[in-house]
C-alpha cells in the first residue's frame, strides 16, 4: 500500500497502552511525520496550549488516545477525576481539531458506553438504549460525550471526526498499578506476585462467572489505522475480536502463564460489574480487518516482556514503586 508521506499524524497519549500501539503501527507503516507530545511539553487540559499547538503543527491526521482510564476500583473512587478529565481532553481536542483544521479525528471510546442490560452482542444502536453500569458510568458518559461531540461537530461544520469503540485491551505499556489497572495486568501481576511470593492461593474479584472479551492493542492499531483511511461515517465503529471468555477462564489461564501451582479463591462480596460485553465487530470486520493475535499468545507475550525469566519488574520499575500509565 503507497502511503500519504504529507500525513501530519498527531497521536494524543502516545505513552499509554493503545497511544504506544498506533504509534508503532505508524512507524510500522512508514509514515515519516508521526507527532508526539508528553504531558510536560503539552498540557490537553490547557485549551489555549492545545490550541497552539494545532495552529503550529498543524495535524491532518489526529487519534485521540488520551484518557484517565483504569478499573472498577480506580473508577468507583475516583469518579470526579473519571469525568471531568476526560471531558476536558476531548473537549478540548476535538475542538481544536475544528478550529485550526481541516484535520481527520479519530476518537477512541470503550465498550463501558454501552446500558448495563444491553442485548448481546453489543451493537452501535444499543447506545443510550437503558442506564449504564454503575461501576464506570462516570468513564462512560464522558466517552459518550465524546462521541457525540465528535457527531455535532461532524453535522454543523462537516468535520471528518469519526470514533471507534474498542473492547478490553492489553498489551506493552499497559498499567499495573494494584488500585487502577484493568482486569487483565490486573491478574497477570497478582498471579506473578503470588508465584513470587510462594502464596497458596490467589484472591480473585466477583463471581469469576461474567464474561468479557479482549484484543490485543497491536491488533487494534491496526483496525484504528484502516479506519483512518477507510471510514468516513457519523456512526461509531465496534471494534473486537468477536469471542469472550468468562473470567474465571481467564484467570485459570493467567495462572497457567504464569506458572502459578495454587488455588484460585473467588470474593464474591466484590463487584462483578457488567455480565458480558461481547462487541459486534460485524462492520469492521467487512472493512477487511480481523484480529491477529490469539490471547494465550498476546497474554504469554505481554507476561514475559514485563515479567518473565524470573524479572520482578514492570516497566523497569520494581513493583511496589508501579504508578499508573494513563492519561495524556
Amino acid at each position: 500500500m503507497t502511503i500519504d508521506t504529507e500525513r501530519r499524524i498527531f497521536v494524543a497519549g502516545h505513552r499509554g497502552l493503545v497511544g504506544s500501539a498506533i504509534v508503532r503501527e505508524l512507524q510500522r507503516q512508514g509514515y515519516p511525520t508521526v507527532l508526539t507530545r508528553t504531558r510536560a511539553e503539552l498540557d490537553l487540559f490547557d485549551a489555549r496550549a492545545v490550541n497552539q499547538f494545532f495552529a503550529d503543527q498543524r495535524p491532518t491526521h489526529v487519534f485521540v488516545a488520551a484518557a484517565r482510564v483504569g478499573g472498577i476500583l480506580a473508577n468507583s473512587s475516583r469518579p470526579a477525576e473519571f469525568i471531568w478529565e476526560n471531558l476536558v481532553i476531548e473537549t478540548n481536542l476535538v475542538h481544536a481539531g475544528w478550529k485550526h483544521g481541516p484535520s481527520k479525528m479519530l476518537f477512541l471510546g470503550s465498550s463501558c458506553i454501552y446500558p448495563k442490560d444491553a442485548p448481546q452482542p453489543l451493537h452501535p444502536h444499543h447506545l443510550l438504549s437503558g442506564p449504564l453500569e454503575p461501576t464506570n458510568e462516570w468513564y462512560a458518559l464522558a466517552k459518550i460525550a465524546g462521541i457525540k461531540l465528535c457527531q455535532a461537530f461532524r453535522r454543523q461544520y462537516g468535520c471528518d471526526f469519526i470514533a471507534a469503540m474498542p473492547t478490553n485491551m492489553y498489551g506493552p505499556n499497559d498499567n499495573y498499578h494494584p488500585d487502577s489497572s484493568h482486569v487483565l495486568p490486573a491478574l497477570l501481576r497478582k498471579f506473578h506476585e503470588a508465584k513470587i511470593s510462594g502464596a497458596t492461593e490467589v484472591v480473585c474479584w466477583g463471581s469469576g462467572n461474567v464474561r468479557r472479551e479482549f484484543l490485543h492493542t497491536d491488533d487494534f492499531a491496526r483496525a484504528a489505522t484502516l479506519l483512518m483511511d477507510r471510514y468516513s461515517e457519523e456512526q461509531f465503529v465496534n471494534v473486537g475480536s468477536g469471542t469472550d471468555l468468562t473470567i474465571r477462564e481467564i484467570a485459570e489461564l493467567v495462572s497457567e502463564v504464569v506458572g502459578f501451582s495454587g488455588r484460585i479463591v473467588w470474593d464474591t462480596s466484590r463487584p462483578d460489574g457488567t455480565l458480558r460485553k461481547l462487541m459486534d465487530s460485524s462492520q469492521i470486520f467487512a472493512l477487511g480487518w480481523k484480529p491477529q493475535i490469539s490471547l494465550e499468545e498476546g497474554i504469554r507475550a505481554t507476561y514475559g516482556s514485563i515479567f518473565g525469566n524470573g524479572k520482578n519488574r514492570v516497566l523497569g520499575k520494581p513493583l511496589v514503586e508501579v504508578l499508573p500509565v494513563d492519561g495524556p
